[in-house]
């Protein structure tokens, strides 16, 4: 039998692990993923045609290319649906005023906080941002990372969100990482409205969201939903204006206090709401019932000195689709790697190695509605690949410390090699 020409074969596995399946897995459904011995994958034109064994790929596909795995494991390009990677400045000595007890509501109540980072996006041209967010796009690529929810959120005028928006835009255009943007002009209330919150809150109703929807520069709003920034009828007021104007809906809720966000996020019909450390069994049945994502960020109150931590075991319980993410910002939460954030998710949540995997691939990829191409490995599918050094999945959270990306593959081109680094 004549043997089917293809672009790439990747080879030479100890095992292929992925969740299959077009939407998020939930409930008991997150610890189910298939595990192929020696599993290989068949690409094509930047999609899966075959996952199987070494042996059957190899006797009914030839490649123009081979890719040796060199006996790791090969996983779904990971997912991060909850960064903020647009921002100039960092803020370590908000950390370690932290370390020395100060709150993070105490840090932004005197001019800190997201306010700081506020000051150097608006201070920075497009060219000095967009040279920021490459950089750091070549990190997540390096730690197995192929598509990230990106939300704007430091600028907090009309014009330095489009800028943000725009640089977004433009990394997208020349990045080989996918980027899901997302607009959070209602991230706090800036300087010039401080007392004011009614009179911003028109700004971004009246100005910001026609214009982010006129542009077509995100797919989704997102609102910071909290004691010290918006309230739940601000978050009602923004969010039912994005949907008018055609944008999805993604909310900051229940993260450092007990507001109700989750059962807003479910009466929106949003497609996630994030953080939860403060959700409660109300809030978990009703995003259940109306099929919202919790985005869980793991390492987020660990970096704020938060003992409050999201109920991750009690949301799979409750039937849901927990998504973790590494919520990538300068101020609560410095970090890139999801396989990180996979060993924080199994050591507090209690989430196990095929729930782990699910959580930061196919779960990821569904809440922000790229499920039917992505967070699989499985015909039809883009072909994004992790190719780790691991023996089996199951060292993907056991390992701590170091990252495990031996190689990436996005839509069928090795992006990333640990030996050349960005190709």
């Amino acid at each position: 039998m004549q043997r089917q020409a293809i672009d790439l074969l990747v080879h030479g596995a100890s095992e292929l692990a992925t969740p299959l399946g077009q939407g998020a897995r939930s409930g008991t459904d997150m610890d189910e993923v298939q595990v192929l011995d020696q599993g290989a994958v068949a690409v094509h034109q930047g999609y899966i045609l075959a996952c199987g064994s070494e042996a059957d790929l190899r006797a009914a596909f030839e490649p123009t290319e081979c890719f040796d795995a060199e006996g790791g494991t090969l996983l779904p390009g990971f997912v991060d649906a909850h960064t903020h990677p647009v921002f100039a400045g960092t803020r370590e000595a908000e950390f370690e005023q932290r370390l020395a007890g100060a709150r993070y509501t105490e840090i932004a109540a005197a001019g800190g906080g997201i306010l700081s980072t506020v000051k150097g996006v608006r201070s920075a041209s497009r060219e000095e941002l967009l040279a920021l967010l490459l950089t750091r796009l070549d990190r997540f690529l390096m730690l197995g990372t192929t598509t990230i929810e990106a939300k704007s959120g430091y600028g907090l005028t009309p014009e330095d969100e489009i800028k943000s928006l725009e640089v977004l835009r433009d990394a997208a255009d020349v990045h080989a990482l996918d980027i899901v943007p997302t607009f959070l002009g209602a991230h706090a209330i800036p300087d010039e409205h401080k007392g004011q919150k009614a009179r911003y809150v028109e700004v971004v109703l009246q100005e910001m969201l026609p214009l982010v929807a006129e542009s077509n520069l995100a797919e989704y709003c997102d609102v910071f939903v909290e004691e010290h920034t918006f309230d739940l009828e601000d978050a009602r007021r923004i969010s039912r204006k994005a949907q008018e104007l055609g944008l999805g809906v993604r909310l900051h809720v229940d993260q450092l206090s007990p507001l109700g966000g989750a059962q807003l996020a479910a009466e929106l019909g949003a497609a996630s709401a994030d953080h939860l450390e403060w959700v409660d069994g109300q809030g978990m049945a009703a995003m259940a019932e109306a099929g919202v994502a919790p985005v869980l960020c793991p390492l987020v109150p660990l970096f704020l000195g938060e003992s409050k931590e999201a109920p991750g075991r009690a949301l799979i319980d409750a039937g849901l689709a927990p998504v973790l993410s590494t919520d990538f910002n300068p101020g609560s939460c410095y970090l890139q790697s999801l396989p990180e954030v996979a060993s924080w998710g199994a050591l507090r949540y209690g989430f196990q190695a095929a729930e782990g995997l699910t959580a930061i691939t196919l779960n990821a990829a569904a809440s922000l509605g790229r499920g039917a191409s992505l967070g699989s490995l499985e015909a039809g599918k883009q072909a994004d690949i992790c190719v780790t050094d691991l023996p089996s999945h199951r060292h993907l959270a056991y390992e701590l410390g170091r990252s495990p990306v031996r190689a990436v593959i996005k839509a069928g081109r090795v992006v990333f090699h640990r030996n050349s680094r960005i190709l």
